[in-house]
């Protein structure tokens, strides 16, 4: 059996699979040794062999029978966030410790072995708690680590699913993006993730957070592979998501290789035009990383696309606007959690409103009880009008920033995060600290456009930089393909961290 099968890229491994050369059950068994021997990371909360060598084997019966699809028998896992009926969800809380759900959650399903693209889990991975965080050390049970370096955070809240696939314990992993969950941990650990347009994947089964802001996405390492599970994951969901969009899902990675089979000489990218923000090159973004993306760009450059100044002037809003909205709907969201029906409850309590109050406070972390907080404070009688709905309005004015911006440009680009990965625990006594590390991910949430995080290089320390890649709404297409062209020219995508 080959031991660098975890080298190889979804794409690689699926060819491999179709092949023959390699049964599901190998590569999962594998996979799941990785898993055991790199436990020390933190990125799994949930592992069942016997669930997951199952699920192989129902991959290699199909395989078997002659079924040929681009992701059967390819192992996966998936976020904490996400509802699965054959491992816990506990969205990295206490407050649903052991919770089984009865159904998977849309997104799981589709990639699944079961009906869905025959993907085989290997299981849950660690992550900020309910999703809220910047570095994945608000997880109830431990920090993630980063592989590059284990005495720095992997970026969250899909810190565990961005470590996962760094480390090549995992091929690709599902992940949500509130506020640049995805794209943040990307860049961190220098793998590729995109969040695609808002509502393009169901958020059925996914443990709210922001329902206005919350989006699936894949992790991987490189925009192919993005594309191949992006492919299964979206389209309409309309009896369960009322928010999916009404469009059909598309195949990515094929029209991803076409166009680029019908790219031709040195300059595939010849007539892009791609924005970069002034607001996104100032000096807040430190000098490493501005090097770094400065550097992706003259490569974009080499590959014929045309760079063009463009403002987003309300940029410095976003992080205002965002903790005003996106803590007010979890306040709402997280209501559900009562000790009452499910979840935590305490032990001790002397009436109905004690038991409350109690359950809540223990389920609940710093951060979520804080954003809890600061939500019901913005939706009160008195505050609504000057704080949540101001914030509204301004959003409005973001996302017209973008459309004004696109008229000049096709993408926009520039930095994920303004530093690489800080150490674990330095910035836990300061949570603006951790609110500023998405200075440039959160408007394009708060518009609902999709954006990805490409590997552009290293910075201080050697650590990863992430170049941030931002399409109109309905865009992925693009954005995976620029993305696509930039991977076949540069190696960033794949290198990977020694001693793992």
């Amino acid at each position: 059996m080959s031991t660098d099968l975890h080298d190889l890229s979804v794409a690689q491994l699926a060819a491999k699979l179709a092949a023959r050369e390699v049964s599901s059950v190998e590569l999962t068994q594998h996979f799941l040794a990785r898993i055991e021997n790199n436990a020390g990371l933190g990125a799994f909360l949930a592992t069942d062999s016997e669930v997951s060598l199952t699920q192989a084997r129902a991959a290699d019966a199909r395989l078997t029978a002659g079924e040929r699809t681009p992701l059967l028998g390819v192992p996966l896992a998936h976020k904490d966030i996400f509802v699965t009926r054959d491992f816990p969800t506990t969205a990295g809380s206490k407050m649903l410790k052991n919770y089984r759900s009865p159904f998977d959650a849309t997104v799981v399903a589709r990639l699944g072995v079961g009906s869905g693209a025959g993907m085989v889990s290997l299981g849950k991975l660690n992550c900020d708690e309910f999703a809220m965080g910047s570095g994945n050390d608000n997880s109830a049970y431990r920090p993630v680590q980063n592989p590059w370096d284990t005495t720095r955070v992997p970026g969250g809240s899909s810190g565990g699913s961005a470590a996962a696939v760094a480390a090549r314990l995992v091929p690709a992993a599902t992940g949500t993006d509130t506020g640049g969950s995805i794209r943040q941990p990307a860049a961190l650990t220098g793998i590729t993730g995109i969040k695609p347009t808002y509502g393009r994947c169901s958020r059925y089964g996914m443990v709210a957070f922001a329902s206005s802001l919350d989006q699936a996405g894949p992790m991987a390492r490189s925009a192919l592979d993005c594309a191949l599970l992006l492919s299964s994951m979206a389209g309409p969901d309309p009896d369960r998501d009322s928010t999916s969009l009404d469009l059909p899902a598309l195949d990515y990675a094929t029209n991803l290789i076409a166009a680029g089979a019908a790219a031709t000489g040195a300059t595939p990218l010849k007539g892009l035009r791609i924005g970069l923000p002034a607001q996104f090159f100032g000096a807040g973004c430190s000098a490493d990383v501005l090097k770094t993306v400065r550097g992706a760009l003259a490569e974009f450059e080499k590959l014929g696309a045309t760079l063009v100044d463009v403002s987003l002037p309300l940029t410095e809003l976003s992080i205002p606007v965002y903790y005003v909205i996106a803590p007010a709907e979890a306040s709402s969201n997280l209501s559900r959690f009562d000790g009452v029906r499910y979840g935590h409850r305490a032990a001790h309590y002397t009436d109905l409103t004690d038991m409350y109050k109690k359950s809540r406070s223990e389920g609940f972390g710093d951060e979520v009880t804080r954003r809890i907080m600061i939500g019901t404070y913005v939706l009160s009688h008195g505050y609504y009008d000057a704080y949540y709905l101001k914030a509204q309005k301004i959003r409005r004015l973001i996302a017209e920033d973008f459309q004004k911006a696109f008229t000049q440009c096709d993408i926009i680009a520039g930095p994920v995060s303004p530093t690489v990965a800080w150490k674990i625990g330095e910035k836990s006594d300061d949570p603006v600290a951790n609110y500023l590390a998405d200075i440039y991910t959160l408007s394009s949430s708060l518009a609902g456009l999709p954006g990805m995080s490409v590997p552009a290089g290293f910075g201080e320390g050697g650590m990863p930089v992430g170049l941030q890649l931002i399409g109109n709404y309905f865009k992925e297409a693009q954005l995976l393909g620029t993305a696509h062209q930039f991977q076949l020219a540069t190696d960033w995508h794949l290198r990977q961290p020694t001693g793992i």
